[in-house]
């Protein structure tokens, strides 16, 4: 073949996710993409790099269908306290922050991202105070220097505590501000080319903190220019508590009167489902992201993910903000995942490749790019990660097994488009002591900035 750039990984495992599983073969990259692969010795490739994958496991890179970046910088905090508990007492401290924190908390969850197999994350930014700068351009900024894949979306919030909201007033946006704000991002950012590297999605934050009326108009201007819809949905019983009382109906039931069911949709959490809700799911193609350490962490319950992958609606996985699953690792969900499905329904309803699906593939249809992401096959493009599953782990006679059964084994690379981004463990594309001494920085500037206005936030609720 020709080209300009070629890669072999060969004499490796490969979990392909699509197609058949391959004890021992190998992985030519042309260009970015996946040109074949297959059992056995690998071919000839004049000036191709060779990777020897001995002792790996190869799988598709995994998709991180929700995150909140800047959170990074207000972990361990509120350690005990429900959501509600959890986002009042942040709110204040979050409506601190300014480009620079942003840039500097992106950048290390970006690198943990990259470090724990992620080469394709989402993002959820939705506190936009006035006079601190490009938020969004700054988390964009940090995706670039790490070099994953980036989707983030453009988030919102116009309903705050006057007009029965959660969120204090000072940290929302009047209405023409954020359709204002969300369609520049758009224009600006989203590259819909094939093989892009960033994406932006619409996303007002939740049915608690946003207007109706920003949920329709939201909907109607990311189907008006293409993109994707992403919110937070059936979190926890308060928020169903709350719609009911507000909305006078279940959450569900109210985003699908706004228009926001459909395969141009997927939604963080989707805990508390009803039966109705998981059939409206799969009916409509509206995915679900699953994060499973986050939910555990507030408290909020343990989502009906086997029966949604039953019905056919998509799943991926996610690690949520930083400052609700401190220091979660994207490879780890894959555990958390499986082990919360047997918990709840026995050891049968969840298995370590239907965990590994979701974390890529799953996550993929969430993003709507399964065309291109989430299976090593020809023609898709080469974003994939070496796991070492020799050592202690070869004792595991299935390397899928020990990838999702055990702790996330060491990586030995994670490649984007064939450019390898973490090798050995380590960061490539950023020193890695610089990535994570970013975060902390980020940590202490936002703390600093937000009890000059009056804020502080402790370890605990009281209540």
């Amino acid at each position: 073949m020709t080209g300009t750039r070629a890669t072999v990984v060969e004499n490796v495992a490969v979990a392909p996710v699509a197609g058949p599983e391959i004890s021992n073969g190998y992985i030519h990259i042309q260009d970015g993409r996946i040109a074949a692969l297959g059992p056995g010795p690998a071919p000839d490739v004049p000036g191709a790099e060779r990777i020897d994958g001995t002792g790996c496991l190869a799988t598709p890179g995994l998709v991180n269908t929700h995150h909140h970046l800047y959170q990074w910088a207000t972990q361990g905090v509120a350690q005990d306290a429900t959501l509600f508990e959890w986002l009042t007492a942040l709110y204040q401290v979050w409506a601190a922050m300014d480009a620079e924190v942003v840039k500097g908390a992106a950048t290390a969850g970006l690198g943990w991202l990259a470090l724990s197999g992620c080469t394709t994350t989402t993002d959820h930014h939705y506190v936009f105070p006035k006079g601190r700068g490009d938020l969004f351009a700054a988390e964009i900024e940090a995706a670039r220097d790490i070099g994953v894949r980036f989707h983030p979306c453009r988030g919102s919030m116009d309903r705050g505590v006057s007009d029965g909201g959660l969120p204090p007033d000072e940290v929302v946006e009047t209405l023409e501000e954020i359709l204002d704000a969300t369609a520049e991002a758009v224009d600006t950012y989203h590259d819909p080319s094939p093989g892009s590297m960033l994406r932006v999605a619409v996303a007002p934050c939740s049915p608690f903190s946003v207007t109706a009326r920003l949920m329709t108009e939201s909907a109607a201007l990311a189907r008006d220019k293409g993109v994707r819809l992403h919110t937070h949905l059936c979190e926890t019983l308060d928020e169903e508590e709350h719609c009911l009382a507000q909305m006078g109906c279940a959450p569900v039931d109210y985003m699908e009167k706004l228009g926001w069911l459909g395969p141009d949709v997927w939604v963080a959490h989707a805990v508390h489902l009803r039966d109705r809700d998981i059939t409206r799911f799969a009916e409509t193609g509206t995915g679900s992201a699953h994060c499973p350490s986050s939910n555990g962490r507030l408290g909020a319950g343990i989502a009906r993910v086997s029966e949604l992958l039953r019905a056919g609606a998509p799943v991926g996985l996610g690690v949520d903000g930083s400052a609700s699953s401190e220091l979660t690792v994207l490879s780890g969900e894959m555990r958390q995942a499986l082990l919360f499905q047997r918990a709840r329904y026995g050891p049968a309803a969840l298995t370590a490749r239907q965990s590994l699906e979701m974390a890529t593939l799953g996550g993929a249809r969430c993003l709507g790019r399964a065309d291109e992401l989430g299976s090593l096959e020809p023609g898709k493009l080469a974003d994939l990660v070496l796991w070492r599953v020799d050592g202690f782990a070869s004792a595991v006679a299935d390397p899928v097994c020990a990838l999702v059964f055990g702790p996330p084994p060491p990586i030995s690379r994670v490649l984007v488009a064939g450019k390898t981004i973490v090798g050995d463990a380590e960061l490539r594309t950023v020193p890695q002591d610089q990535a994570a001494a970013a975060g902390t920085k980020a940590h202490h500037r936002l703390l600093e900035l937000a009890a000059t206005q009056g804020h502080t936030v402790s370890r605990q609720v009281h209540r």
